[in-house]
Formats: C-alpha cells, sequence, structure tokens
C-alpha cells in the first residue's frame, strides 16, 4: 500500500551538518583570474537546468585550485545536493550527480543548496519535486517582484521552502529511480546525437577542407575508404584564388550554388495548433536539430503559404540577432519561416547536405566573423551571404557525402524523437507522482499507455 503525502520544510529534512544549507560566495570573493585549467570545478547557472532539461549539466566548467576552493568551504557542495538560483533565472534547479570524478564542487555568486537526509528523504525526489509544477509554484512565490527576479533572504527562505513527499523513503526511492532511469535514457540519446554529429562534420572536414583522401592519393597511400568512394576523389591538387584545392574542383559562391535566396513571413507566432509551424531565430539555433515539437504555429493565406513553405532540402540562415546560423529543413513538415531568417534552396538537391555541413564549418564562420567584427550591431543579408566563396566538389561525390551523412543524421533524429517521448512520459508522470493521484503499482500500465 503506497504511504501517505505529507508537507514539511526543506529544514526538517536536510542534514545535520553545519553546511546543509549554503550559499555562492560574494562576487568579490571569486573573479575571474581565479579560474585555473583543473581543479574543484565551480557550479554556475548554465549547469542547471528548468523543467525539462537533464538532472544536471556537467560541462563547461570553471576551476579553481585546492587552495581557494578551501578558502571557500562555506560555499562548497557535493554529490547529491541540490541546488538552485537565488537571483536571475529564478527556478532552475539541479542535483549533483554521484557518478562524477569530482567528489567536491564551490558554488557560484548567486547560487544556493541543500543536503538532504538521506534517511528522511531521498534527494533525487526532493529534487524531482522542486522540477515539477508544485515545486516551481513553492520557488516562484518567494521571488521579490521588483527589480532582477531574486529569491528574498536566499538562505532563510530556503529552510522553509515546502516539499511534499510520501512518508516512506523507500516509496520517494521507488519514484526517483523511475523518473531517473528515463533522464538517464534521455541523457545517453543526448550523447549518442552528439557523437553522430561530431562524426558528420569530421567527414565534411576531412573530405571538403583537409582534403585528406586527395592527399593520401597524391602521396601514394591508401586514402583509407571503399572503392566506390576512393574513386570520386583525384590524385593531385592545383592552385586557386583560394588556395589549393583538388584537381577539377570549382570555387564557386552560395548564390551560385541555390536559387534567388528569399526573406521569411512577417507573423505572430501562437501556441494554438492552428496553421503551419512558424521557424524563428530561436528554432533554428537549436541546432544541431529542428526541434518542431517546440515550434510554434502562424495564420497564414494560402498564397503566402505557397511562398514562404519550406521543403527538405532548404536552408535557412539567421540575419539578425544570431546571425550566422543555419539550418537544413531535414523533414517533410508543413512550416514556413520568419522574416529574419533567409532561405536558399539548392540549385541541385545533391548539394543540400554539402551546404548544411558547410555552415557548420570554421571556413564558413570564419566570413561571418570577418563580416560583423567590431560593429555594435551584427547582422547579414541575402546579398552578403550569397557573396561567401565555397570549394564547390563534384556533384557525384557531393551526392556520395549527402548518402553518407543521410544515414547519420537518420539514427540522430531517431534519437531525438525517442527522447522526446520519454520526456513526453516523465513529465506526465512527475505531477501525477507529486499529487498522489498515481503510485507506484501502477506506473507499468501507465507507461504502457504512453508508449507511441
Amino acid at each position: 500500500m503506497a504511504s501517505e503525502l505529507i508537507e514539511t520544510q526543506l529544514q526538517e529534512i536536510a542534514s545535520e551538518s553545519d553546511r546543509a544549507f549554503a550559499m555562492g560566495p560574494f562576487g568579490s570573493n571569486i573573479k575571474a583570474e581565479n579560474y585555473c585549467e583543473s581543479g574543484v570545478p565551480v557550479i554556475r547557472g548554465t549547469n542547471l537546468g528548468g523543467c525539462g532539461d537533464a538532472p544536471f549539466i556537467p560541462r563547461d566548467f570553471v576551476f579553481l585550485t585546492e587552495a581557494k576552493a578551501d578558502e571557500l568551504a562555506s560555499s562548497s557542495a557535493a554529490p547529491n545536493d541540490i541546488v538552485f538560483v537565488a537571483q536571475g533565472t529564478v527556478g532552475k534547479v539541479g542535483i549533483i550527480p554521484t557518478n562524477t570524478p569530482y567528489r567536491r564542487f564551490v558554488l557560484s555568486q548567486n547560487l544556493m543548496k541543500v543536503t538532504v537526509n538521506p534517511e528522511r528523504a531521498d534527494p533525487r525526489f526532493i529534487f524531482y519535486f522542486y522540477r515539477s509544477s508544485f515545486g516551481q509554484h513553492e520557488i516562484m512565490s518567494r521571488v521579490n517582484p521588483t527589480g532582477v527576479p531574486c529569491i528574498s533572504k536566499p538562505l532563510s527562505s530556503l529552510r522553509q521552502f515546502m516539499v511534499r513527499l510520501p512518508s516512506d523513503v523507500n516509496e520517494q526511492r521507488a519514484i526517483a529511480h523511475i523518473l531517473g532511469t528515463l533522464d538517464d535514457k534521455i541523457e545517453l540519446n543526448r550523447q549518442v546525437s552528439e557523437t553522430l554529429e561530431a562524426i558528420a562534420r569530421t567527414i565534411f572536414k576531412s573530405w571538403f577542407v583537409d582534403f585528406d583522401p586527395v592527399r593520401a592519393k597524391t602521396e601514394g597511400r591508401d586514402p583509407g575508404l571503399p572503392q566506390h568512394l576512393a574513386v570520386l576523389f583525384p590524385d593531385s591538387l592545383e592552385d586557386s584564388e583560394m588556395g589549393e584545392i583538388p584537381k577539377g574542383w570549382q570555387v564557386g559562391t552560395l548564390g551560385a550554388l541555390c536559387q534567388k535566396p528569399q526573406y521569411g513571413f512577417t507573423a505572430s507566432a501562437r501556441e494554438k495548433p492552428v496553421g503551419p509551424k512558424f521557424l524563428r531565430i530561436t528554432d533554428i539555433n537549436k541546432l544541431p536539430w529542428i526541434e518542431w515539437a517546440l515550434v510554434p504555429h502562424c495564420e497564414i493565406s494560402k498564397e503566402e503559404f505557397d511562398q514562404y513553405r519550406v521543403r527538405t532540402g532548404d536552408v535557412l540562415i539567421a540575419r539578425m540577432a544570431d546571425p550566422g546560423h543555419g539550418v537544413m529543413i531535414e523533414e517533410d513538415v508543413e512550416a514556413v519561416f520568419a522574416s529574419y531568417l533567409i532561405r536558399f534552396r539548392p540549385r541541385d538537391s545533391s548539394y543540400a547536405r554539402f551546404v548544411q555541413y558547410w555552415l557548420r564549418s570554421k571556413s564558413y564562420w570564419d566570413l561571418v566573423g570577418a563580416r560583423y567584427a567590431g560593429t555594435t550591431r551584427a547582422s547579414l543579408n541575402a546579398q552578403v551571404l550569397s557573396a561567401f566563396q565555397i570549394i564547390v566538389p563534384p556533384k557525384p561525390l557531393a551526392a556520395a557525402f549527402a548518402e553518407k551523412i543521410a544515414a547519420i543524421r537518420r539514427r540522430l533524429i531517431g534519437s531525438v524523437a525517442e527522447s522526446h517521448s520519454l520526456a513526453s512520459i516523465r513529465d506526465t508522470l512527475l505531477p501525477r507522482f507529486i499529487s498522489g493521484s498515481l503510485h507506484i503499482r501502477n506506473v507499468e500500465r501507465i507507461i504502457g499507455g504512453l508508449q507511441p
């Protein structure tokens, strides 16, 4: 039988240690010059997520020396501690994982943490509570409504945060295990997707930037490719206006590879699922894929829809806000694109994948950077982008690259789709566990009903 739900304050289930509650140091006590390449990692707001994100984002750490970390011992944190943002992006919360090579951390300014007594409550369950709508409401109810969002009297408020939980710690652990298993699979899928994307970029760089197969053949070495691919590469280089390029390749431009570029449609995005999807800059910046489930809709006439509709193989590039970011449409989705985007449609679909990964190359970003270096308001336009020079391989090689990359992208997008399904299951289960409307014994039936 399920245990009863109880409500209590964090201070009632916290560890009895002196540093169960802690706050990041004052800004003057931790500065950029204190950071080093290794040592004790500093947890910052970027390592925490909002609802739906990973429990912890163990990337992009900065570090302090052991001596500096000792000096800031009152701001220490450890695995299983639950970390909150106290000022700024209030509502973000994370739990420090146990499978980390680091045994201690230091909180950055504007963060606070609690260490839970595991005999009184399961830390992961407490974390999931504060990721739920119930926990988020509790956090936001403590926010000072004026100025920059911040929690009034952070540590005092944290101690008094209310939490709802099953009275049986074992039931808490069982719930946290189910939710954690889903998050673990989502994280694994993320890692797989990142690896697949890295492989695709590496192939592009090897073939079209470093010309590795050509150089190997020039030196009489095996290019390390299947014969049907190796024969597509020449065995020598020749001079061009862009330096040495493989013999028979051309120096072209983005404009020459594509039809006349087009600016997007001006409309208001709406969440109501009526009308086509409406791609904005914020949607294409979620590289290396478009998360269609998060893209809003818009109202548009049939004539305008025909004009602005995107097709598989279209390339969209941001011209403002974060200019230069581009994405290729890979799925047959009813969608149009917003006015701050520019559409480039390859004249020959064989070159679509080539353009897709050229937009992610250092060569392309060097051109973008040179265009708006030193400006205060960076922007690009169709004319400038069209003039960007590209070393263009012959069509058979571009088509072979497209075929190879398409297989990688199918796996990547499949992994993303599975993660969306798992996140949907997790986000459906979480509030029902917290409210007490769902018990452990019902989980298998509920999950079975949610799976596609």
